[in-house]
């Protein structure tokens, strides 16, 4: 399966959203074990004003962010720093749903002075992680997904965003 997009900000389309969705979701479930083809997710690709609406709505927190998930199922794990609930391919082949905003992502990139795909191949691997269960609410948790992110990133080439010059 794919990653259906929605582009509601056409600006995505020049930085090849589909190209750095499609390796982001595809290396999060390989790694993890995965058949990446079996998965697949849906992605608005939008801006800051639509995020806001977004995360006022269903967070209660009326500011734009980077990314926002909605998972299909709740997989999270009980015990603080165990792995979630394992993916089973004939029930759960549609993880859920994630909506991104092109202009903080664009601003947070240009502030680390990293590369937009870079930043955003991060961002949708993180929501990718949320889809599947993995969180960064409790300590342990947020290092397990953490570690997860930083392998993956390492494995497609891109440093470690939690190391601050």
């Amino acid at each position: 399966m794919t990653v259906d997009i929605l582009f509601e900000d056409p600006r995505w389309q020049d930085i090849d959203l589909q190209r750095l969705a499609e390796v982001a979701k595809n290396a999060t479930l390989r790694h993890l074990g995965y058949d990446a083809e079996t998965f697949g997710c849906d992605l608005l690709a939008c801006d800051d004003a639509r995020i806001a609406d977004l995360n006022a709505e269903f967070r209660d927190k009326p500011t734009p962010t980077n990314v926002l998930s909605w998972p299909s199922e709740e997989r999270g794990a009980d015990v603080d720093g165990d792995d979630p609930d394992p993916l089973d391919p004939e029930w759960d082949a549609e993880l859920g749903d994630i909506a991104i905003s092109y202009d903080t992502c664009h601003r947070e990139a240009a502030d680390a002075g990293k590369a937009m795909s870079d930043h955003v191949t991060h961002l949708m691997i993180h929501a990718v992680l949320h889809l599947l269960g993995y969180d960064h609410i409790r300590d342990q948790d947020a290092t397990l997904m953490e570690e997860i992110e930083v392998h993956i990133l390492g494995k497609l080439g891109i440093d470690n965003p939690y190391i601050v010059d």
